[in-house]
Protein backbone atom coordinates (compact mmCIF):
# COMPACT_ATOMS: atom_id res chain seq x y z
CA UNK A 1 0.00 0.00 0.00
CA UNK A 2 1.31 3.48 -0.51
CA UNK A 3 1.30 6.74 0.87
CA UNK A 4 -0.02 8.98 -1.10
CA UNK A 5 -2.18 11.78 0.64
CA UNK A 6 -5.32 13.21 -0.84
CA UNK A 7 -4.31 15.83 -2.60
CA UNK A 8 -6.87 18.54 -1.59
CA UNK A 9 -8.04 18.20 2.10
CA UNK A 10 -12.38 17.20 2.65
CA UNK A 11 -12.24 20.51 4.88
CA UNK A 12 -11.95 22.71 1.59
CA UNK A 13 -14.66 21.65 0.10
CA UNK A 14 -16.73 21.21 2.92
CA UNK A 15 -17.84 24.55 3.67
CA UNK A 16 -18.80 25.31 0.17
CA UNK A 17 -20.60 22.40 -0.95
CA UNK A 18 -22.00 21.94 2.50
CA UNK A 19 -23.50 25.78 2.27
CA UNK A 20 -24.15 25.03 -1.63
CA UNK A 21 -26.24 22.39 -0.64
CA UNK A 22 -27.88 23.95 2.42
CA UNK A 23 -29.08 27.27 1.15
CA UNK A 24 -30.38 25.53 -1.99
CA UNK A 25 -32.96 24.04 0.28
CA UNK A 26 -34.54 27.41 0.99
CA UNK A 27 -37.57 27.44 -1.55
CA UNK A 28 -37.74 23.34 -1.85
CA UNK A 29 -38.17 23.37 2.31
CA UNK A 30 -40.47 26.53 2.15
CA UNK A 31 -42.88 25.08 -0.58
CA UNK A 32 -43.51 22.51 1.29
CA UNK A 33 -44.27 24.05 5.07
CA UNK A 34 -46.56 27.00 3.36
CA UNK A 35 -47.60 25.34 -0.09
CA UNK A 36 -51.11 23.67 1.22
CA UNK A 37 -52.39 26.83 3.31
CA UNK A 38 -51.48 29.12 0.53
CA UNK A 39 -52.79 27.43 -2.87
CA UNK A 40 -54.94 31.16 -3.41
CA UNK A 41 -51.01 33.36 -3.73
CA UNK A 42 -49.46 30.15 -6.09
CA UNK A 43 -52.73 30.31 -8.12
CA UNK A 44 -53.43 26.42 -7.94
CA UNK A 45 -56.09 24.70 -6.55
CA UNK A 46 -55.67 22.45 -3.16
CA UNK A 47 -56.12 19.52 -5.02
CA UNK A 48 -52.97 19.91 -7.10
CA UNK A 49 -50.50 20.33 -4.46
CA UNK A 50 -49.79 16.51 -4.29
CA UNK A 51 -48.91 16.95 -8.07
CA UNK A 52 -46.65 19.76 -7.21
CA UNK A 53 -45.05 18.64 -4.38
CA UNK A 54 -44.03 15.58 -5.79
CA UNK A 55 -43.21 15.98 -9.56
CA UNK A 56 -39.78 16.68 -9.00
CA UNK A 57 -39.32 13.72 -6.97
CA UNK A 58 -41.07 11.68 -9.56
CA UNK A 59 -38.43 13.32 -12.39
CA UNK A 60 -35.53 12.70 -10.45
CA UNK A 61 -35.76 9.01 -11.01
CA UNK A 62 -34.52 9.89 -14.71
CA UNK A 63 -32.12 12.24 -14.22
CA UNK A 64 -30.09 11.03 -11.40
CA UNK A 65 -28.27 8.34 -14.02
CA UNK A 66 -27.85 10.95 -16.16
CA UNK A 67 -26.42 12.91 -13.82
CA UNK A 68 -24.10 10.71 -12.31
CA UNK A 69 -22.75 9.80 -16.07
CA UNK A 70 -22.21 13.77 -16.33
CA UNK A 71 -20.23 14.00 -12.91
CA UNK A 72 -18.02 10.76 -14.33
CA UNK A 73 -17.11 12.43 -17.90
CA UNK A 74 -17.04 15.85 -16.66
CA UNK A 75 -15.22 18.42 -14.14
CA UNK A 76 -17.62 18.78 -11.20
CA UNK A 77 -17.47 22.17 -10.86
CA UNK A 78 -19.07 22.66 -14.19
CA UNK A 79 -21.82 20.65 -12.96
CA UNK A 80 -22.50 21.34 -9.29
CA UNK A 81 -22.29 25.13 -9.93
CA UNK A 82 -24.74 25.41 -12.18
CA UNK A 83 -27.20 22.85 -10.19
CA UNK A 84 -27.08 25.75 -7.42
CA UNK A 85 -28.40 28.25 -9.63
CA UNK A 86 -30.86 26.38 -11.57
CA UNK A 87 -32.43 25.87 -8.01
CA UNK A 88 -32.01 29.88 -7.29
CA UNK A 89 -33.91 30.03 -10.79
CA UNK A 90 -37.04 27.26 -10.18
CA UNK A 91 -37.60 29.26 -6.31
CA UNK A 92 -37.91 32.24 -8.83
CA UNK A 93 -40.17 30.68 -10.72
CA UNK A 94 -42.48 29.88 -8.24
CA UNK A 95 -42.09 33.86 -6.84
CA UNK A 96 -42.86 35.33 -10.21
CA UNK A 97 -46.05 33.01 -11.67
CA UNK A 98 -48.97 31.71 -10.88
CA UNK A 99 -51.32 28.73 -11.79
CA UNK A 100 -50.56 25.18 -12.47
CA UNK A 101 -48.04 24.88 -15.32
CA UNK A 102 -45.63 27.71 -14.53
CA UNK A 103 -45.25 26.13 -10.91
CA UNK A 104 -45.17 22.52 -12.39
CA UNK A 105 -42.10 24.19 -14.68
CA UNK A 106 -40.76 25.24 -11.81
CA UNK A 107 -40.75 21.81 -9.69
CA UNK A 108 -39.36 20.54 -12.73
CA UNK A 109 -36.99 22.84 -12.53
CA UNK A 110 -35.75 21.99 -8.83
CA UNK A 111 -35.78 17.70 -10.15
CA UNK A 112 -33.13 18.86 -12.29
CA UNK A 113 -31.29 21.01 -10.15
CA UNK A 114 -31.36 18.71 -6.84
CA UNK A 115 -30.15 15.89 -9.08
CA UNK A 116 -27.12 18.01 -9.80
CA UNK A 117 -26.92 19.04 -6.32
CA UNK A 118 -27.23 15.47 -4.47
CA UNK A 119 -25.35 13.72 -6.88
CA UNK A 120 -22.91 15.74 -7.44
CA UNK A 121 -21.97 16.59 -3.31
CA UNK A 122 -21.46 13.22 -3.16
CA UNK A 123 -19.63 12.34 -5.75
CA UNK A 124 -16.97 15.89 -4.39
CA UNK A 125 -16.93 14.41 -1.21
CA UNK A 126 -15.82 10.76 -2.44
CA UNK A 127 -13.11 12.45 -4.55
CA UNK A 128 -11.32 14.05 -1.93
CA UNK A 129 -11.80 11.37 1.16
CA UNK A 130 -9.65 7.57 1.47
CA UNK A 131 -11.59 4.38 3.21
CA UNK A 132 -10.27 5.46 6.18
CA UNK A 133 -11.85 8.97 7.04
CA UNK A 134 -14.58 8.32 4.18
CA UNK A 135 -17.39 7.98 6.82
CA UNK A 136 -16.45 11.15 9.16
CA UNK A 137 -16.98 13.22 6.24
CA UNK A 138 -19.67 11.88 4.45
CA UNK A 139 -21.41 12.05 7.19
CA UNK A 140 -20.66 15.45 7.66
CA UNK A 141 -21.74 16.57 4.61
CA UNK A 142 -25.06 14.60 5.63
CA UNK A 143 -25.45 17.37 8.71
CA UNK A 144 -25.57 19.97 5.64
CA UNK A 145 -28.10 18.65 4.22
CA UNK A 146 -30.12 18.12 7.39
CA UNK A 147 -29.74 21.07 8.77
CA UNK A 148 -30.48 22.83 5.27
CA UNK A 149 -34.08 20.99 5.81
CA UNK A 150 -34.56 21.97 8.94
CA UNK A 151 -34.18 25.69 9.17
CA UNK A 152 -35.39 26.12 5.78
CA UNK A 153 -38.67 24.63 6.41
CA UNK A 154 -38.82 26.52 9.67
CA UNK A 155 -37.34 30.50 7.91
CA UNK A 156 -39.37 29.82 5.52
CA UNK A 157 -42.87 29.43 7.43
CA UNK A 158 -41.92 32.11 9.36
CA UNK A 159 -40.66 34.43 7.15
CA UNK A 160 -44.24 34.00 5.48
CA UNK A 161 -46.42 34.91 7.69
CA UNK A 162 -44.10 37.87 8.26
CA UNK A 163 -43.33 38.84 4.62
CA UNK A 164 -45.78 37.04 2.38
CA UNK A 165 -45.87 34.28 -0.28
CA UNK A 166 -43.92 35.95 -3.20
CA UNK A 167 -41.47 37.87 -1.24
CA UNK A 168 -40.32 34.84 0.69
CA UNK A 169 -39.90 32.98 -2.23
CA UNK A 170 -37.90 36.07 -4.00
CA UNK A 171 -35.58 35.47 -0.64
CA UNK A 172 -35.34 31.75 -0.74
CA UNK A 173 -34.07 32.21 -4.64
CA UNK A 174 -31.27 34.85 -3.53
CA UNK A 175 -30.72 32.74 -0.76
CA UNK A 176 -29.89 30.21 -3.06
CA UNK A 177 -27.92 31.85 -5.70
CA UNK A 178 -25.45 33.34 -2.39
CA UNK A 179 -24.51 29.63 -2.38
CA UNK A 180 -24.36 29.40 -5.27
CA UNK A 181 -22.22 32.52 -5.58
CA UNK A 182 -19.85 30.86 -2.21
CA UNK A 183 -19.56 27.58 -4.31
CA UNK A 184 -18.30 29.11 -7.28
CA UNK A 185 -15.43 31.42 -5.60
CA UNK A 186 -14.69 28.90 -2.59
CA UNK A 187 -15.15 25.07 -4.17
CA UNK A 188 -12.02 23.80 -5.56
CA UNK A 189 -12.05 20.78 -9.01
CA UNK A 190 -11.66 17.36 -7.34
CA UNK A 191 -12.40 14.87 -10.73
CA UNK A 192 -8.83 14.34 -10.90
CA UNK A 193 -8.35 14.07 -6.81
CA UNK A 194 -7.30 9.78 -6.90
CA UNK A 195 -7.49 8.47 -3.40
CA UNK A 196 -8.82 5.34 -4.04
CA UNK A 197 -5.75 4.25 -5.65
CA UNK A 198 -4.09 4.02 -2.15
CA UNK A 199 -4.34 0.40 -3.05
CA UNK A 200 -2.80 -1.05 -5.16
CA UNK A 201 -5.25 -2.16 -8.77
CA UNK A 202 -8.08 -0.92 -7.27
CA UNK A 203 -9.24 -0.32 -10.94
CA UNK A 204 -8.91 -4.50 -11.30
CA UNK A 205 -10.47 -5.52 -8.72
CA UNK A 206 -13.29 -3.61 -8.55
CA UNK A 207 -16.18 -5.22 -10.74
CA UNK A 208 -18.09 -3.22 -13.31
CA UNK A 209 -21.77 -0.92 -11.88
CA UNK A 210 -24.09 -3.87 -13.15
CA UNK A 211 -21.84 -6.55 -11.47
CA UNK A 212 -21.01 -5.11 -7.96
CA UNK A 213 -22.93 -6.91 -5.60
CA UNK A 214 -22.51 -5.06 -2.91
CA UNK A 215 -23.47 -1.63 -4.65
CA UNK A 216 -26.96 -3.32 -5.14
CA UNK A 217 -27.05 -4.15 -1.46
CA UNK A 218 -25.99 -0.45 -0.44
CA UNK A 219 -28.64 1.15 -3.07
CA UNK A 220 -31.35 -1.68 -1.83
CA UNK A 221 -30.44 -0.49 2.14
CA UNK A 222 -30.93 3.46 0.64
CA UNK A 223 -34.14 2.81 -0.74
CA UNK A 224 -35.17 0.72 2.37
CA UNK A 225 -34.07 3.72 4.88
CA UNK A 226 -35.95 6.24 2.57
CA UNK A 227 -39.18 4.21 1.85
CA UNK A 228 -39.54 3.82 5.89
CA UNK A 229 -38.33 7.54 6.69
CA UNK A 230 -38.81 10.24 4.01
CA UNK A 231 -41.67 8.74 2.45
CA UNK A 232 -43.68 6.59 4.92
CA UNK A 233 -42.97 8.04 8.29
CA UNK A 234 -43.02 11.78 7.02
CA UNK A 235 -46.41 10.97 5.75
CA UNK A 236 -48.25 9.61 7.87
CA UNK A 237 -47.11 11.70 11.19
CA UNK A 238 -49.73 13.92 11.63
CA UNK A 239 -52.03 10.54 11.75
CA UNK A 240 -49.58 9.03 14.30
CA UNK A 241 -49.70 12.66 16.36
CA UNK A 242 -53.53 12.69 15.97
CA UNK A 243 -54.02 9.24 17.78
CA UNK A 244 -51.47 10.12 20.39
CA UNK A 245 -53.16 13.35 21.52
CA UNK A 246 -56.44 11.65 21.76
CA UNK A 247 -55.19 9.19 24.20
CA UNK A 248 -53.42 11.91 26.60
CA UNK A 249 -54.51 15.03 28.15
CA UNK A 250 -51.64 17.36 26.26
CA UNK A 251 -53.75 20.66 24.76
CA UNK A 252 -51.38 21.59 22.15
CA UNK A 253 -52.35 21.53 18.18
CA UNK A 254 -51.75 18.51 15.77
CA UNK A 255 -49.74 20.52 13.87
CA UNK A 256 -47.98 22.34 16.66
CA UNK A 257 -46.99 18.86 17.97
CA UNK A 258 -45.86 17.28 15.04
CA UNK A 259 -43.69 20.60 13.64
CA UNK A 260 -41.69 19.74 16.95
CA UNK A 261 -41.55 16.24 16.60
CA UNK A 262 -39.91 17.04 12.68
CA UNK A 263 -37.64 19.51 14.24
CA UNK A 264 -36.59 17.00 17.13
CA UNK A 265 -36.40 14.54 14.56
CA UNK A 266 -34.34 16.32 11.89
CA UNK A 267 -31.55 17.64 15.13
CA UNK A 268 -31.23 13.95 15.94
CA UNK A 269 -30.36 13.03 12.36
CA UNK A 270 -28.12 15.64 12.41
CA UNK A 271 -26.25 14.11 15.71
CA UNK A 272 -26.81 10.55 14.20
CA UNK A 273 -24.65 11.24 11.08
CA UNK A 274 -21.04 12.14 11.47
CA UNK A 275 -20.72 9.96 14.71
CA UNK A 276 -22.03 6.71 12.89
CA UNK A 277 -19.72 7.47 10.15
CA UNK A 278 -16.73 8.57 12.15
CA UNK A 279 -17.40 5.88 14.23
CA UNK A 280 -17.05 3.40 10.83
CA UNK A 281 -13.92 4.63 10.38
CA UNK A 282 -12.53 3.92 13.39
CA UNK A 283 -14.04 0.41 13.70
CA UNK A 284 -12.92 -0.21 10.09
CA UNK A 285 -16.69 -1.91 9.64
CA UNK A 286 -19.22 -0.09 7.58
CA UNK A 287 -21.34 -2.70 6.80
CA UNK A 288 -21.17 -3.48 10.98
CA UNK A 289 -22.36 0.15 11.51
CA UNK A 290 -25.18 0.05 8.93
CA UNK A 291 -26.55 -3.39 10.54
CA UNK A 292 -26.71 -1.50 13.51
CA UNK A 293 -28.97 1.24 12.29
CA UNK A 294 -30.86 -0.75 10.24
CA UNK A 295 -31.36 -2.60 13.38
CA UNK A 296 -32.33 0.57 15.47
CA UNK A 297 -34.57 1.36 12.31
CA UNK A 298 -36.56 -1.76 12.95
CA UNK A 299 -37.10 -1.58 16.94
CA UNK A 300 -37.78 1.76 15.91
CA UNK A 301 -40.76 1.15 14.00
CA UNK A 302 -41.76 -1.69 16.29
CA UNK A 303 -41.91 1.14 18.98
CA UNK A 304 -43.96 3.34 17.14
CA UNK A 305 -46.17 0.46 15.95
CA UNK A 306 -46.92 -0.33 19.83
CA UNK A 307 -48.55 3.19 20.27
CA UNK A 308 -48.20 4.17 23.90
CA UNK A 309 -46.84 7.62 24.16
CA UNK A 310 -43.87 6.60 25.86
CA UNK A 311 -43.17 3.84 23.09
CA UNK A 312 -43.72 6.68 20.36
CA UNK A 313 -41.49 9.33 21.52
CA UNK A 314 -38.97 6.36 21.90
CA UNK A 315 -39.31 5.18 18.61
CA UNK A 316 -39.48 8.82 16.82
CA UNK A 317 -36.30 9.07 18.43
CA UNK A 318 -34.87 6.06 17.28
CA UNK A 319 -35.78 6.40 13.94
CA UNK A 320 -34.25 9.62 13.58
CA UNK A 321 -31.09 8.28 14.39
CA UNK A 322 -31.38 4.96 11.85
CA UNK A 323 -32.14 7.38 8.71
CA UNK A 324 -29.24 9.62 9.42
CA UNK A 325 -26.60 6.85 10.40
CA UNK A 326 -28.19 4.89 7.28
CA UNK A 327 -28.21 7.26 5.16
CA UNK A 328 -24.54 9.02 5.46
CA UNK A 329 -23.26 4.79 5.93
CA UNK A 330 -24.24 3.90 2.20
CA UNK A 331 -22.98 6.86 0.56
CA UNK A 332 -19.51 6.22 2.11
CA UNK A 333 -19.94 2.76 1.21
CA UNK A 334 -20.68 3.78 -2.32
CA UNK A 335 -17.32 5.32 -1.62
CA UNK A 336 -15.80 1.97 -0.85
CA UNK A 337 -17.74 -0.07 -3.30
CA UNK A 338 -16.50 1.83 -6.85
CA UNK A 339 -13.32 3.10 -8.07
CA UNK A 340 -12.60 7.07 -9.07
CA UNK A 341 -14.25 6.42 -12.50
CA UNK A 342 -17.65 5.13 -11.58
CA UNK A 343 -18.81 6.95 -8.39
CA UNK A 344 -21.17 9.49 -10.18
CA UNK A 345 -22.92 6.74 -11.54
CA UNK A 346 -22.95 4.95 -8.46
CA UNK A 347 -23.89 7.48 -6.54
CA UNK A 348 -26.77 8.69 -9.25
CA UNK A 349 -28.12 4.82 -8.52
CA UNK A 350 -27.69 5.30 -4.96
CA UNK A 351 -30.26 8.24 -5.23
CA UNK A 352 -32.15 7.06 -7.42
CA UNK A 353 -33.30 4.73 -5.22
CA UNK A 354 -33.76 6.64 -2.53
CA UNK A 355 -36.22 8.85 -4.91
CA UNK A 356 -37.80 5.39 -5.57
CA UNK A 357 -38.48 4.74 -2.20
CA UNK A 358 -39.55 7.90 -0.51
CA UNK A 359 -41.83 8.44 -3.61
CA UNK A 360 -43.97 5.11 -3.34
CA UNK A 361 -43.61 5.11 0.28
CA UNK A 362 -46.70 7.43 0.96
CA UNK A 363 -48.84 5.79 -1.45
CA UNK A 364 -48.00 2.47 -0.36
CA UNK A 365 -48.92 3.38 3.67
CA UNK A 366 -51.95 5.37 2.21
CA UNK A 367 -52.96 2.20 0.05
CA UNK A 368 -52.46 -0.33 3.25
CA UNK A 369 -53.91 1.37 6.18
CA UNK A 370 -58.02 0.54 5.27
CA UNK A 371 -56.54 -2.95 5.37
CA UNK A 372 -54.11 -3.59 8.13
CA UNK A 373 -54.34 -0.27 10.26
CA UNK A 374 -51.68 2.43 10.90
CA UNK A 375 -49.60 0.01 13.31
CA UNK A 376 -49.69 -2.52 10.77
CA UNK A 377 -48.35 0.05 8.44
CA UNK A 378 -45.16 0.88 11.25
CA UNK A 379 -45.08 -2.91 11.62
CA UNK A 380 -44.03 -3.40 7.89
CA UNK A 381 -41.62 -0.98 8.03
CA UNK A 382 -40.08 -2.23 10.97
CA UNK A 383 -39.99 -5.74 8.91
CA UNK A 384 -38.70 -4.09 5.80
CA UNK A 385 -35.63 -2.69 8.14
CA UNK A 386 -35.14 -6.37 9.44
CA UNK A 387 -34.81 -7.57 5.69
CA UNK A 388 -32.39 -5.11 4.80
CA UNK A 389 -30.21 -6.04 8.23
CA UNK A 390 -30.36 -9.11 6.89
CA UNK A 391 -28.72 -8.35 3.83
CA UNK A 392 -26.56 -6.33 5.27
CA UNK A 393 -24.88 -8.80 7.81
CA UNK A 394 -25.19 -11.44 4.52
CA UNK A 395 -22.93 -9.40 2.91
CA UNK A 396 -20.12 -8.31 5.76
CA UNK A 397 -18.17 -11.66 5.54
CA UNK A 398 -17.99 -11.02 1.37
CA UNK A 399 -16.85 -7.62 2.25
CA UNK A 400 -14.17 -8.87 5.04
Amino acid sequence: MSNSKTLIHPRRVLFALGLGTALSLMGDGTLYTVLPTHTAEAGIALSSVGIILGVNRAVRLFLNGPAGLAYDRWPRRWLFVPALFIGSLSTAVYAATRGFWPMLVGRLLWGLAWSGIWVGGATVILDVTTAQDRGRWTGLYQTWFFLGAALSALAGGLLTDWLGYGATMWLGAAVTALGGLVALILLPETRSIRPDLDYPSVEEIRPRLRANRGLWVAASLQGINRFVIAGVFAATMGLLVQDWLLSTSLTLGVATLTGLLMAGRTLLSVVAAPLAGAASDRLGSRWGMAAWGLAIGAVSMALVAWGEPVAILAGVSLGAVAGGSVQALVTALTGDLVSQAQRGRAIGLLHTAGDLGSAIGPLAAYALMPWIGLGGVYLLCAGLFAVGLVLAMLFRPRAR
